[in-house]
């Protein structure tokens, strides 16, 4: 036998090779409740580019909004008058009762700071919510609307290692209502929407939803000679609903809608951190901002 044929065959004595176990270089990755792999570094899955309608708020919309709301005040404001409380603060007779103020609570009053770069008003949080009778007999049936909103919002719990996003959550009854409702029981879903994905959602809703919708003049408006001393008023939210004929408009349910067993309405809340008299004139200047329609009937 040649050195060559020993060599490849063994030692020279004729004994083979016994192949040694090489131990891995890492150890192997540590899984979840789900049996799914945990990654040894914590992975943050962050946006790649900024969104069009944010970069157009901090460009544009921003600084018209400061020039259209601000009012010069070069002596400061007066302090409030005390709003009167419903009993008599002496009486020893209600020393300890509940003492509100007479109306409306104090923050329906209290006009809005003045418009500095600090605190002009801009979009926080975009609510989706969508009740769903058929959920009352069977949870089952909240499947639906589940699909629906992780796929319009592309929201889920804990997304992208960002452990501030709650994802989907499911509504239940905080008291019983009409013998129909229970304390507990799941009456529908709702989910909650910030940062780009907020605008991303936005930008869809104008883009897509609204100019295919028939006989949409935008969303109303109370009369002019409503009141702005009211809790909705004062509050900068905007709040409206969609039929279930819009559902089969955003492009993430109309590619793939056969996986939905029926269409659904929902309701959405455009949230503002504005708050105060008046705030409610603001969030519109802000939307309208964002080609979102108003109308006034």
């Amino acid at each position: 036998m040649s050195a060559a044929a020993q060599v490849a065959r063994g030692t020279s004595t004729g004994r083979r090779f016994t192949a040694k176990l090489i131990k891995p270089l890492t150890r192997p990755l540590r899984k979840d409740r789900n049996r799914l792999p945990i990654p040894h570094v914590h992975i943050v899955v962050r946006d790649t580019h900024q969104c069009r309608l944010l970069e157009h708020y901090h460009t544009t919309l921003r600084d018209n909004l400061m020039y259209m709301s601000y009012v010069h005040e070069p002596h400061g404001r007066k302090p409030m008058r005390p709003i009167r409380p419903k009993f008599d603060p002496e009486d020893p007779y209600v020393k300890h009762r509940f003492n509100p103020p007479i109306g409306p609570p104090a923050w329906v009053r209290t006009p809005m700071p003045p418009v500095t770069p600090e605190n002009i008003v801009q979009l926080e949080c975009i609510q989706l919510h969508m009740m769903v009778k058929e959920s009352i007999t069977s949870k089952s049936n909240l499947l639906g609307p589940i699909m629906a909103f992780r796929a319009i919002s592309g929201e889920s719990e804990r997304a992208g290692g960002r452990h501030t996003v709650e994802g989907v959550k499911i509504v239940k009854g905080k008291k019983a209502i009409g013998g129909w409702v229970k304390k507990g029981l799941a009456t529908g879903v709702k989910v909650d929407i910030r940062g780009p994905k907020m605008y991303d959602f936005l930008g869809t809703l104008v883009n897509f939803v609204f100019p295919r919708l028939r006989q949409f003049d935008g969303i109303p408006m109370p009369n002019a000679s409503v009141s702005l001393e009211t809790p909705s008023a004062a509050s900068g939210v905007v709040s409206f609903g969609l039929g279930p004929e819009s559902f089969s408009m955003f492009p993430q349910i109309e590619v793939n809608q056969d996986r939905y067993p029926k269409t659904y309405g929902m309701h959405i809340h455009l949230i503002t951190n504005a708050q105060g008299l008046g705030a409610q004139n603001r969030a519109r200047q802000l939307l309208s901002g964002f080609q979102v329609p108003f109308s006034r009937r």
